[in-house]
């Protein structure tokens, strides 16, 4: 189950009226990423807000209309105001059909930021609610989320009935009960649980042993950080067989977390939760954004609160950004406030075109710009730069690479040139491989003429046209363009134009900016493209 849009309206919390579109196949993880106070969490608010019309979720909740409303209206109305889409049905269908089952309540299941760990030591067993029935921890994203003790009194009966219905050891149940839950501990901490303790024995706690420790120790010896991540973890392990289709929402789950295991446990996280779930998570934190930007960006949506929105006034659509180098600077900055120029790309490839930089440092060469557009999801570590004309880009290069290599060595500086490299003579693929043989392996060379050749492809303009319901004249193409690797199309942007239907005026660079957002990873021309410059082919 995953929701594909949601929107919150008439001034829902700081909203005048918002709309998240996820589109037709929303992704697994949806990140909800800006500065504090730009609504992330209001969001998760509002999806609890419109459960709770059905059933509550969580421990108390009742928040007055100051909270959900930002004009502070009397009888708020949560289902008048908000609007869920999934992608099997609307709310009401799924809570009718989970009904069956008493599993209502598992559409969703929150964690607040302000995950509370009191000091774990109990003395007495005593039953706790079902976990199906979400009937425990925060309600919204401002309330104390206090799980810990009744999770553990759940791992507690769960170690005992497993031990004692199948007649084992306690090592052998223990093994079988908090094995695959160590296994995610330790993915993140160099820690363990070595025992669940004895509640008749007034040692009613968890207790760990670590590498660098004589002995064990319980649980409240943890640090804040250890503490959160081991709550979160329990909690997860504990849902996953119930809560096996369901929305997570879990706010800031960096909280007194140390940067170097904030991607370890997102990892986690996206282990635990089941296959048929999605994740909904707000963060600014430089842990988790490095986790989606490298392994999990085939299967993460960021939605980014730019702070300019006007989100109280005026109605706004936000979708998923598409991240580029340029994109992943910016969600930085966010987490690292004037820390941001540190944190470069890997690869910076220099090519031809207009050097001068626009308004805030803008990119004005278009040859950058289209590359940056066509690789910004498969390679967003690496970032185009216009650099001038024909030899312009080596001289730039080599600048580049003394002063930035020697601050960080890591940083991978590349020449890109277009296959007209002999200012204007013809070259051929043998004098083009005689360039790559005779240049440092920094440099690469397209195999078409120019950027153009591979703007103008047919299939790129096909899927172009299709996409903006236009005309595509194959006939008039294929009479036209003869030769789409050598010929010079780039004089002939005119009858480009006309043979996809164009009648209105339309600036040529903006035309072939539109053009390269369609050449995409199913596409020849896309790998050609790419083994040109990441394989240096």
């Amino acid at each position: 189950m995953r929701i594909s849009k949601i929107r919150l309206k008439n001034g829902y919390k700081r909203f005048h009226d918002l709309t998240i579109d996820l589109g037709d196949n929303p992704a697994r993880i949806v990140a909800l990423v800006g500065p504090n106070g730009c609504g992330k969490s209001s969001v998760l608010d509002g999806l609890l807000f419109y459960a709770k019309a059905y059933s509550p979720i969580g421990r108390g909740g009742n928040r007055s209309n100051d909270y959900h409303s930002m004009t502070r209206k009397m009888y708020f109305d949560a289902l008048q105001q908000i609007e869920i889409k999934f992608t099997s049905g609307s709310f009401q269908s799924i809570f009718t059909s989970k009904q069956k089952t008493g599993t209502e309540n598992t559409i969703f299941s929150f964690r607040s930021p302000y995950r509370y760990n009191e000091e774990l030591k109990i003395s007495e067993t005593r039953s706790v609610p079902e976990i199906r029935l979400n009937s425990y921890g925060a309600a919204d994203a401002s309330a104390l989320d206090s799980k810990m003790e009744e999770n553990y009194r759940r791992l507690y009966a769960t170690f005992n009935r497993y031990r004692d219905e199948n007649d084992l050891r306690p090592s052998e149940a223990k093994a079988k009960i908090i094995g695959d839950l160590n296994n995610s501990i330790k993915s993140c901490l160099d820690l363990e649980i070595f025992s669940l303790g004895n509640v008749e024995g007034n040692e009613g706690t968890l207790y760990f042993k670590k590498s660098d420790h004589p002995g064990e120790f319980e649980f409240n010896v943890l640090s804040s950080g250890e503490k959160e991540v081991v709550d979160i973890l329990l909690d997860l392990y504990l849902r996953k067989n119930t809560y096996t289709d369901t929305v997570f929402l879990i706010d800031e789950p960096e909280l007194h977390i140390n940067t170097s295991i904030q991607g370890k446990l997102l990892s986690e996280i996206d282990r635990l939760v089941g296959p048929e779930c999605q994740i909904w998570l707000t963060t600014h934190s430089i842990g988790f954004l490095r986790a989606l930007q490298t392994n999990m960006r085939d299967r993460c949506q960021i939605i980014y609160f730019r702070p300019e929105y006007e989100l109280a006034s005026r109605a706004y659509t936000l979708q998923p950004v598409k991240v580029s180098a340029g994109t992943w600077r910016e969600l930085f900055s966010i987490a690292l406030d004037d820390l941001a120029e540190l944190v470069c790309p890997s690869v910076i490839v220099y090519c031809e075109g207009r050097a001068e930089p626009g308004a805030g440092g803008r990119e004005r060469g278009l040859d950058a710009q289209v590359f940056n557009n066509i690789f910004a999801t498969s390679h967003p570590d690496t970032l185009f730069i216009s650099s001038g004309g024909n030899t312009e880009p080596e001289q730039r290069a080599a600048i580049a690479l003394a002063i930035i290599g020697k601050v960080f060595p890591s940083m991978k500086i590349w020449v890109l040139k277009d296959r007209d490299m002999a200012s204007g003579k013809e070259t051929s693929e043998s004098d083009r491989q005689t360039y790559l043989r005779t240049n440092e392996k920094s440099h690469r060379v397209l195999k078409r003429w120019e950027i153009e050749n591979y703007l103008y492809d047919k299939d790129v303009l096909k899927a172009y046209c299709s996409a903006e319901n236009l005309n595509f004249d194959e006939l008039a193409y294929d009479m036209f363009v003869t030769d789409i690797n050598n010929q010079n199309v780039k004089d002939s942007t005119n009858n480009i134009k006309n043979i996809c239907g164009i009648i209105h005026n339309i600036n040529s660079e903006i035309f072939k900016l539109s053009i390269s957002k369609y050449i995409t990873e199913d596409l020849p021309v896309f790998k050609e493209l790419e083994d040109c410059i990441f394989n240096r082919r």
